[in-house]
Parts: structure tokens; sequence; C-alpha cells
């Protein structure tokens, strides 16, 4: 009788140890997914922080170069309207899915060309080129252009360390059940292997 309390009580030292080892690493797993979940949103925020500083210049540059070309009122217009779509496509937060970050991505390269196009008027001007003013511009967005480069890069670093450890067991079983889903990435846009032709 006693032999059978002592295998009872071991059995059930054994089935607690177990279970704890198992909340353990559940814990462990939900946190680890936390970290990284916050790290995505952080990485996020940097992106948007710089897409932010890019139309902040917008309208300095386009002042500036309104002044030497005032008669090019389609290409002001077609800028001013592609940063206004830009402005409205926001998000809280890092994208949940691959849709909300194609839709961002979408008005922020539309507001790329019309800067483009903007760049190419500017060309027509060599006295506006030689400006103090414009060549601050010039440096401001250029650097502006490299940080969104940059953060987007920060952005898929940390959303593949999230997914990655999302992925792995036995994480992948606590994402399932507490709603951690995949991140998606800055894809390259097509042609993007090519520079774009940017003139000052």
């Amino acid at each position: 009788m006693a032999k059978g309390k002592v295998a009872l009580l071991g059995c059930g030292a054994a089935i607690l140890l177990a279970v704890l080892v198992l909340v353990a690493t559940g814990a462990g797993s939900y946190n680890r997914l936390v970290g990284l979940d916050e790290g995505v949103d952080s990485a996020w925020s940097q992106v948007e922080n710089v897409y932010q500083r890019r139309n902040d210049l917008i309208p300095n540059l386009v002042e500036t170069v309104k002044g030497a070309a005032a008669f090019e009122r389609d290409t002001f217009t077609a800028v001013t309207e592609a940063r206004a779509r830009a402005g409205q496509v926001t998000l809280s937060g890092a994208p949940e899915n691959a849709e909300q970050l194609r839709q961002f991505e979408q008005a922020q390269d539309q507001l790329s060309s019309a800067l483009s196009r903007l760049l190419v008027v500017v060309e027509r001007y060599p006295e506006l080129r030689a400006t103090e003013a414009f060549r601050d511009l010039q440096a401001q967005l250029e650097g502006t252009e490299n940080r969104i480069s940059v953060e987007r890069m920060r952005f898929n670093e940390a959303s593949r360390e999230y997914n990655t450890a999302r992925r792995r067991f036995p994480t992948v079983v606590i994402a399932s059940l507490m709603g951690f889903d995949q991140k998606p990435y800055f894809d390259a846009e097509e042609g993007a292997e090519e520079p774009p032709p940017v003139q000052f």
C-alpha cells in the first residue's frame, strides 16, 4: 500500500513537473513573440517617421521651384495631390498583412514618381539648381530617400526575426493560439534592380 502511494506521488510530481515545464516554455515563447512584435512596430514607426520627413520637405521644395518655374502648374499639382494621397494612407502600427503594406507602398511610390517629374522640371532651370535654398533642399531630400531605404531594410529585418521565431516549434503553437500572425515585408518594385533616373 505504501509503495502504491509513493508511486502515485512520484507520478503526480512528474505530471506536475511536466505541466510546469510546458507553462514555462509557453510563457517564454509568448514573451519572446511580444518583444519581437514590439520590435516590428518600432521599426515601422521609423519607416513612417522618414516618410513624414519627406512629406514635410515637399512643400518647401515645391515653393522653391515655383519661384523659378511658375508656369509648370501641372507638375506642382501632381506633386501636391500625390503628397495628399500618401498622407491619407495611414496605419495604426505596423501593417498586419501584405495588402495593407501594398496600399501604403503604392501611395508612397506615386509620390516618388511625382517628385521625379518635379526634378525633371528643375533640370530646365539651371539658375534654380544654383540657388542655395534649392541645393539645401536637394541634399535633405536625397538624405531622406537614403533614410527611407535604410528604415525599410530595418523593418524587413525586424519582420524576418519575428516571422522566423513565430514559425519555430513550440512557439508556432503559442503563436497560433494567441493570434500572432505573420508580418509582411517590403518587396522591391518590379524593375528596382535598375536605379531610377534622378536628375538635379
